[in-house]
Formats: structure tokens, C-alpha cells, sequence
């Protein structure tokens, strides 16, 4: 660099020893230098890199002006508050195991992470470029968002370790006593491409819920693109609201350990290659007539299958879990609803038996050959002829009827909204969380995903 020195400073350099007037060339050096180097030399200060060395992120807002990378597991520690503003995006280092990048709420910490319909808070991966450069089938890129909480667990102790963080992490721990447990708010929330598979059933899904209360408010939150289940919830009673779960590897919803929270406006997709259960619901493990018994409410859902010819099934209920489905649409899948029947033994079958397993009001097509006895079926122990017929009757006393909601599935896009009638015949919830509509499923006329979410700014919903 060519340093310019003014006369008035060659007239002080002629007055000074050698030494001076080099230690004042070298101030004058720096000082233009100094001056240069904004320009010349920028410093992009709108990224910033987190890991996790045990502290925690503290209490923190994380804003829209910058884009966040976070490497490893980053916690959100007890006691403390991380607040999302609108608007920002949250980047996953690449890795799967235990090289897999995941945001943890920890017990005791809160997450505030609310977006609007036009500034969404995104949650991908590191390789998405935001323009296209990944597609629903780039599954399992980062880890996923796990939140805990000190809400009911039925297992025997109350608590439990959640799966995808080695057991030697404490701040895995989840479950308490507090069923109306706050772990903050999310909404208008897009988590994109995540999943990872630390072992066999010891895997971080899209959204993992662990002993999360009610105080907690969830809705418009998407999950596209997991190598395991879209959201699994373990335990709890938080519930949901606008739910879009699609292209999901594993279940898009898995619920265990004695969930007993409501659901309403649920979709989910499953491509036909990908997928197991759209809804798998399992009740205790250890032991499996733990206390509180599992049983979610769901109304207004939309699954849409992967087709007949993927051996997938819609919903189904195992280890003595109870649940109930209302005003839903089931759409295009083998199979239908499984109960499990575990001779002498507490299971399912009995749940139904007993009025806490219901399946009611709901509109089937294409589902099985559209027979009752397609949709309905039994795993586990063969429970007899005649038990099998009363579960294949219930399809019609509860009643649940065989009729084309007019849902479009094309190649590569579907239209959830329904073009039949589907307000016929609904069943009226009492409970005042969920809204009294007069349609089946998770759209009337308006679109709830428009805008903010990958789903339709990529056109696969139109």
C-alpha cells in the first residue's frame, strides 16, 4: 500500500532524529491503513456460529438481520429463554449419529419462537440455499428440535431419556408432575430436512415433544422431509393446532409414553415410496399399564396416503393405548385402522372395548378395497371370529362412511381442500379447545399453509 504523507508532516520529519520520524511514518501507516480496511476488508457479521460447550444459549433473542448455524446440540438450559423473532432462519450443520446438529429445549428452559404468515422462522439445514437447492427427498440432513418438559410420563418412575441424546447428556432428562407445564410458544414455524438415526429405535425426529404440559402453544408448524417421524410426542399433554407433516421417512405422527393431548387441522402426506404408519399410537412400555393411560384426541385430520400399492397403513393403535379420531378425511392407503389384541393381556381391543378408543364420523376413500373389512383390522393375537366381526361392524355403528371427499393427488402436487361436501353428519366436540366447524378434515376454503410455508411456496400445494 502507498502510504501519502502531507508537506505538514515532512516539515516535522526534518526536525525529528531517524527515530521519530519512523515511528511517526508508522502511526500515520496504521492510522490510513485503519481507515482503509472497512472497505477493503469486510467482515460479514450477519452469520453467526453456535455450539454448545454445557453453558447453554443463555437468555437470548436470536434476530431477523442474521442467520444463525449451530454445530452439535445446542441447549436451550434450564432457566433460560431463547426468543426466535420473525423472519429468521436457524441453519444445521450436516450429520447424522452423533455428528447430527439438533436444538434442545431442555427441562425448565422455554423456546419462544413465533413467526407470521409473511415471516416465517425456518429451521434447515446448512446446505439449503433457500432457492431450490434441496427437495423433499433430501431427508436426515441435521438432527431436529427437541423440547422437554416436566409434564406426566406413564412410565415407572415418571421420567425418561429422550431418545436421540446419549444417556450421558442430564439435560435428556424429561418428566415431572406439571400437566399445564409451559415450555413457551412456537407458531408459523417451518422445520425442513432433518431426522437422524443415532440406532435402532434411537433416533431424533422433526419435532420431538417429551413431557411437554399444555401451557405450551403450538400451531402452523410444518415438518417436511424427516428421516424418522415428523413429530413424536412423548408423554404430556401439549397440544396442536395447523399441523402439516409431509415426505416423512418413518410415521408423520408417533405419540407414546401417555400422551393425552388434542390435536385439530392435522395433514399428513405420505409419498409412495417413503413411510410406515401415517399415525402410529402406542401406550405404556415399561410398564405397559402405566399410569396415565395414553389416549390423544384428534379432529379435523387429512391423511393422504401413499397408495394402494405401498404396504402402508393410516392410523394404528398398539400397547394398550386408547386415542379418538373425529370429522377426519382418510385418503388413498392400503391399509386402514389397526388395533392390537394381545390375549389375557392389556391392550388396545380392550381400550375400544372400554369407550376410550373411538373412530367416529370420519370420511374414508380409496382406502383398502373401501370395504369395512379392508379398513378395519387386528394385529398381534387373533382375537377370535367373532371379536374381529364386532371391530369390523364398528366402521358402520360409529358411524364412519365410505365417500370421495374430492381431494386431488397429482404427480407432483395435491389439493387437501375438499371439491365434495364433507360437512354432513359431523359430530359436535363439547371441549372448548377444539373449534366447532361444519367441515370434515383439516381445510374449508381457506388454505392455512398459503404463504409461509415450504409446502406452498414450492407449489406442491398449490
Amino acid at each position: 500500500m502507498t502510504v501519502l504523507v502531507s508537506k505538514r508532516y515532512l516539515e516535522i520529519g526534518q526536525k525529528t532524529s531517524v527515530i521519530q520520524w519512523f515511528i511517526l511514518s508508522c502511526v500515520v501507516f496504521f492510522a490510513i491503513s485503519s481507515g482503509c480496511r472497512k472497505s477493503d476488508f469486510l467482515v460479514d457479521e450477519s452469520t453467526i456460529n453456535l455450539s454448545d460447550n454445557g453453558e447453554g444459549t443463555g437468555t437470548v433473542t436470536w434476530t431477523a438481520d442474521k442467520t444463525y448455524h449451530l454445530s452439535g446440540f445446542v441447549f436451550v438450559n434450564d432457566g433460560q429463554t431463547l426468543t426466535i423473532e420473525p423472519g429468521t432462519v436457524v441453519k444445521f450443520k450436516s450429520g447424522q449419529g452423533s455428528q447430527a446438529s439438533a436444538l434442545v429445549v431442555a427441562r425448565g428452559g422455554k423456546l419462544i419462537a413465533n413467526g407470521t404468515a409473511d415471516q416465517p422462522i425456518i429451521f434447515t439445514s446448512e446446505l439449503d440455499d433457500l432457492k431450490g437447492s434441496l427437495d423433499f427427498m433430501d431427508r436426515g440432513l441435521w438432527g431436529g428440535l427437541i423440547l422437554l418438559g416436566n409434564a406426566t410420563l406413564n412410565t415407572f418412575d415418571g421420567e425418561a431419556h429422550i431418545e436421540g441424546i446419549p444417556v450421558s447428556e442430564p439435560r435428556g432428562t424429561y418428566g415431572g408432575i406439571d400437566d399445564s407445564h409451559n415450555a413457551g410458544s412456537m407458531s408459523y414455524l417451518s422445520i425442513r430436512y432433518a431426522g437422524s438415526i443415532l440406532s435402532q429405535s434411537n433416533e431424533i425426529n422433526g419435532l420431538t415433544l417429551g413431557g411437554i404440559g399444555r401451557g405450551t402453544s403450538i400451531h402452523h408448524v410444518e415438518i417436511i422431509g424427516c428421516a424418522d417421524d415428523g413429530v413424536e410426542i412423548f408423554g404430556g399433554t401439549v397440544d396442536l393446532k395447523y399441523i402439516a407433516i409431509a415426505f416423512c421417512d418413518d410415521d408423520a405422527l408417533d405419540t407414546e409414553l401417555g400422551y393425552r393431548g388434542r390435536i385439530q387441522y392435522l395433514l399428513a402426506y405420505q409419498d409412495s415410496l417413503h413411510g410406515d404408519f401415517i399415525a402410529e399410537h402406542s401406550g405404556g412400555v415399561n410398564p405397559i399399564l402405566g399410569s396415565p393411560n395414553a389416549q390423544p384426541i384428534i379432529a379435523n385430520a387429512t391423511f393422504i396416503g401413499a397408495g394402494c400399492n405401498a404396504n402402508n397403513f393410516l392410523i394404528g393403535f398398539k400397547n394398550n393405548s386408547a386415542g379418538k379420531y373425529f370429522n377426519s378425511l382418510f385418503v388413498n392407503q392400503k391399509h386402514g385402522v389397526s388395533i392390537e389384541y394381545i390375549e389375557n393381556s392389556a391392550d388396545s381391543y380392550n381400550q375400544w372395548l372400554d369407550g376410550d378408543l373411538e373412530i367416529v364420523s370420519n370420511y374414508f376413500f380409496k382406502v383398502g378395497t373401501d370395504t369395512n373389512t379392508t379398513v378395519m383390522s387386528v394385529s398381534g393375537d387373533y382375537p377370535g371370529t367373532t371379536a374381529v366381526a364386532n371391530w369390523h361392524a364398528y366402521f358402520y355403528s360409529a358411524p364412519n362412511y365410505f365417500i370421495d371427499p374430492g381431494i386431488e393427488i397429482g404427480i407432483d402436487f395435491i389439493d387437501p381442500k375438499p371439491k365434495n361436501d364433507v360437512s354432513q353428519n359431523l359430530i359436535i366436540l363439547s371441549d372448548p379447545f377444539f373449534d366447532q366447524v361444519g367441515y370434515r378434515g383439516a381445510f374449508g376454503s381457506i388454505n392455512w399453509l398459503e404463504d409461509w410455508s415450504l409446502l406452498s411456496s414450492s407449489g406442491f400445494i398449490p
